[in-house]
C-alpha cells in the first residue's frame, strides 16, 4: 500500500517538480495539494502556469488545492507525511505546525541549521537520521522535520564526501547557477540576457555553512561540525537548468589525479546499497573530455539525480580542482526530498 503525501507549496517551481517526479512512484502517491490563500479552493489547473516540459498529469489538474494549514490538509485527505516546497520566509511556523503530527521533508531553508534537525543527503550522512528521536523528544512532537540542503550545497557535498578519505582541509567554489533556481517568474529577462549577475541573496552563506553540518560527525546527541574552511562566490547565469561549479580543494595527503578520479567513480552510498527507487546507479559520473560537464548535455544524467564531474586536474596553489554539475530542481530540490523520504521509509521513520 502506497504512503499518501501532501505537497505544501504545490503550485511553485519545486512543487511542480515534486508532482512530476511522484507520478507512478512505487511507494508514494499524492493525496493533497496545498498552496497559498490565492490558490485555495481552485482546481490545480486554474492556479498556476505549468513551467515544466512534460504535461501536468490530468488527474492532478483536476485536484482542488487547499490552504497551507493542517486543518485544511486533513479535511482534504488522509496523509502519511508531508513534502514542503514552501518559500523559506514562511516555511518555519507552517512546518512546525505539521511536525507536531506528521513527518515533514522540507526543501525550505528555515530549519536547516537547527541542532536537532537533520540536514540530509542520503548518500553522505544517512546516520544523521538518528537526530530525529532527539528532536521529537526535545519538542514533544509526534512527527518531525528533516531538511534538504541548498541546491548548490547538495552537488558540492556529494563530490566532497569521497575526498574526505584524503583529508579535506579547504574548499573554494565559484558557482554558475541556473535561472530555475530563482523560481518562477524568477530573474527579469532584461537583467539576465547578455549578462551574468554576480550575486544571489544568501547563497554564499548557505554553501559555506551547510556543508560543515552535513559532513560533520553525529556523536549520539548532536552533530559536531566538520573542520573544513569553505569560501564561496555565487553567480546567476543565463542557463535554464543545471548549476555548474568550479571547485578548488586542498587535501591533507599527497594525492594523484588518478586516485581522485577513482574515489569519485567508486563512490556509492546507502541509497545505492538499498536500491531505493530514486537513487541513481552512480551518484557521481566522471567525464574525461576537456570541455565537460556542460548543463545542456549533462544535467539529466541519472534522471537528473547524478552529479557530473569533469576537468579534474592538479591545482598549483591548493591540491586539486574540478568542475561539477547538478540538476538544481531534481537532485538539488524535489528529487533530493523524495530520495530522503525513501530512505526514511526503509529506516522506519515514515
Amino acid at each position: 500500500m502506497k504512503r499518501k503525501v501532501a505537497i505544501l507549496g504545490a503550485t511553485g517551481a519545486v512543487g511542480q517538480r515534486f508532482i512530476q517526479l511522484l507520478q507512478d512512484h512505487p511507494w508514494f502517491e499524492i493525496e493533497v495539494l496545498a498552496a497559498s490563500v490565492r490558490s485555495a479552493d481552485k482546481k490545480y489547473k486554474d492556479t498556476r502556469k505549468w513551467i515544466l516540459s512534460s504535461d501536468c498529469p490530468p488527474e492532478i489538474n483536476e485536484m482542488t488545492v487547499v490552504n497551507t494549514d493542517i486543518k485544511s490538509v486533513e479535511k482534504a485527505g488522509n496523509v502519511d507525511f508531508v513534502f514542503s516546497a514552501l518559500p523559506g520566509g514562511i516555511a518555519g511556523p507552517v512546518e512546525e505546525e505539521f511536525a507536531m503530527k506528521y513527518p515533514v521533508v522540507s526543501k525550505a531553508s528555515a530549519h536547516r541549521l537547527e541542532v536537532d534537525i537533520p540536514l540530509l543527503i542520503p548518500e553522505v550522512n544517512p546516520d544523521h537520521l538518528a537526530i530525529i528521536p532527539i528532536q521529537k523528544s526535545n519538542r514533544n512532537w509526534n512527527g518531525f522535520i528533516s531538511t534538504d540542503p541548498n541546491c548548490s550545497t547538495i552537488q558540492l557535498v556529494i563530490t566532497l564526501k569521497p575526498l574526505m578519505t584524503f583529508g579535506l582541509k579547504k574548499v573554494i567554489i565559484s558557482t554558475m547557477q541556473a535561472l530555475s533556481g530563482a523560481g518562477y517568474p524568477g530573474v527579469a529577462s532584461l537583467e539576465i540576457i547578455d549578462n551574468v549577475i554576480p550575486f544571489i541573496n544568501k547563497e554564499e552563506e548557505k554553501t559555506e555553512s551547510e556543508p560543515l553540518k552535513i559532513l560533520g560527525t553525529f556523536d549520539g546527541t548532536r552533530v559536531q561540525q566538520a573542520n573544513i574552511a569553505i569560501s564561496s562566490s555565487c553567480n546567476r547565469v543565463n542557463v535554464k537548468d543545471g548549476h555548474l561549479q568550479s571547485v578548488f580543494v586542498e587535501l591533507e595527503e599527497e594525492t594523484s589525479i588518478e586516485e581522485v578520479v577513482k574515489s569519485f567513480e567508486k563512490f556509492k552510498g546507502k541509497p545505492q546499497r538499498l536500491g531505493l527507487p530514486s537513487a541513481p546507479d552512480n551518484p557521481i559520473i566522471v567525464r574525461g573530455e576537456e570541455n565537460r560537464p556542460q548543463p545542456r548535455y549533462d544535467r539529466d544524467e541519472g534522471k537528473g539525480m547524478s552529479v557530473v564531474v569533469g576537468r579534474i586536474r592538479n591545482d598549483p596553489i591548493l591540491t586539486v580542482k574540478y568542475m561539477c554539475l547538478g540538476h538544481n530542481t531534481i537532485r538539488g530540490a524535489a528529487g533530493a526530498g523524495i530520495l530522503s523520504a525513501e530512505l526514511m521509509a526503509v529506516e522506519g521513520y515514515i
